[in-house]
């Protein structure tokens, strides 16, 4: 059973990426400050059906000095780690100008820094294990823009560079480094969006719709299996066609 970390995955897309991993064969293994009720429903299932396949460690991302330990700790009880799934983010917004520095500094933390610096322990062990898979879960807005979104943009796009070279890198050590870049999706945050601005955004997509949470993870699940053994340094882009 490979072994996969997936960050943010108590909730949201995370939560789906961990259980559509679960179902499929492999072990996830769940980062997140706390665990939610919704992944404690999840882990509970899966253990019914597929004992061993969710695992949850508690864990703040933002704390860089501990992340070497985490790592270490992780690869010496389950065992070599074949996946990587950094999709903990913030997604905050709010005019750059009106912006607090503080806020600026977490969301880059959080949504950069901590992801390079968790990449780069987990690649020390994908490099002595003879290879592995990386997918960074970008965004549509890292290569479009949205107003009100720039420092999230930032970090976002910074997330797809840092995909490009890091497969250079490390490709012929048998490690494979993606980026999906998700457009808007049926979540929360788009439920939260007045009816009028919702319907307005989907039908801007090639499709008239958005695309789903459930799209993402099995995009995610094909970047980490067997047949996308030739594709690395790309990303791959689901959005319903918006940025077609």
């Amino acid at each position: 059973m490979h072994n996969v970390i997936v960050t943010g995955g108590s909730r949201g897309l995370g939560l789906c990426i961990a259980r559509r991993l679960s179902a499929e064969g492999y072990r996830a293994i769940v980062i997140a400050r706390q665990m939610s009720d919704q992944l404690a429903g999840t882990m509970a299932h899966a253990e019914q059906f597929r004992p061993g396949s969710l695992h949850f460690v508690p864990f703040d991302l933002c704390d860089l000095q501990n992340i070497p330990n985490l790592v270490k700790t992780l690869h010496n009880t389950a065992g070599p780690i074949y996946g990587l799934v950094n999709n903990a983010a913030m997604g905050l917004d709010g005019a750059l100008a009106m912006m607090p520095n503080a806020q600026i500094e977490r969301l880059i933390l959080l949504n950069t820094i901590s992801p390079i610096v968790l990449t780069k322990y987990v690649v020390r062990h994908m490099m002595a294990d003879g290879g592995g898979r990386v997918v960074n879960v970008a965004s549509i807005l890292g290569f479009t823009g949205y107003s009100g979104l720039s420092v999230y943009g930032a970090t976002k796009a910074s997330m797809i560079g840092f995909t490009r070279s890091l497969a250079r890198e490390v490709g012929t050590l048998g490690i494979n480094v993606n980026a999906i870049a998700p457009g808007f999706m049926d979540t929360d945050m788009t439920q939260s969006l007045e009816s009028e601005h919702r319907e307005k955004v989907a039908r801007r997509s090639a499709l008239g719709r958005f695309a789903e949470v459930e799209d993402v993870a099995g995009a995610i699940e094909f970047l980490l299996g067997p047949k996308s053994k030739n594709i690395t340094g790309t990303v791959l882009t689901v959005d319903a066609g918006a940025t077609a």
